[in-house]
């Protein structure tokens, strides 16, 4: 005689695991190691490779469609290494890039006291017309050597 399973006998079945939450939890495990758009990536990458749709990976995920759309490129074309890359962005390049060391040195030279002193020297000097803001930003690039 062979024995039943008791310990379901009568119990529903118990509800799947909800996958958002098993997603959430993996990309916070993977951020321990990586950055969160490494994590995502990488997490996008198996959604892909599991069949799951745009729509449901930009749901899990919160990678934008053109993310998707870049990482079944690499899948396709067979440059999945360079996903595991974060590239700075294009952004705008610096206005005092390439003068920096000689705006440090004017200041080192000369007694300026405010933000707008120094742009209006950056400008009377270097034809560079700065914000004030901008100017604190170099300042305190500058100042910390990054």
């Amino acid at each position: 005689m062979s024995k039943k399973n008791t310990k379901t006998r009568g119990r529903p079945p118990k509800p799947a695991p909800d996958p958002n939450i098993i997603i959430k939890a993996v990309i916070q495990f993977l951020q321990i190691f990586m950055t969160d758009t490494l994590a995502k990536r990488i997490l996008g990458l198996l959604l892909i490779a599991v069949g799951v749709d745009n729509a449901r990976i930009i749901e899990l995920t919160g990678i934008s469609d053109r993310s998707i759309w870049n990482l079944k490129k690499a899948i396709n074309d067979g440059t999945i290494d360079s996903l595991f890359e974060i590239k700075r962005g294009g952004g705008r390049p610096s206005k005092s890039k390439g003068f920096e060391s000689a705006i440090v040195e004017e200041l080192e030279k000369n007694n300026y006291h405010t933000r707008q002193q120094v742009a209006d020297m950056i400008f009377d000097k270097f034809g560079v017309s700065m914000s004030v803001s901008a100017v604190g930003k170099l300042l305190k690039k500058t100042v910390s050597g990054g």
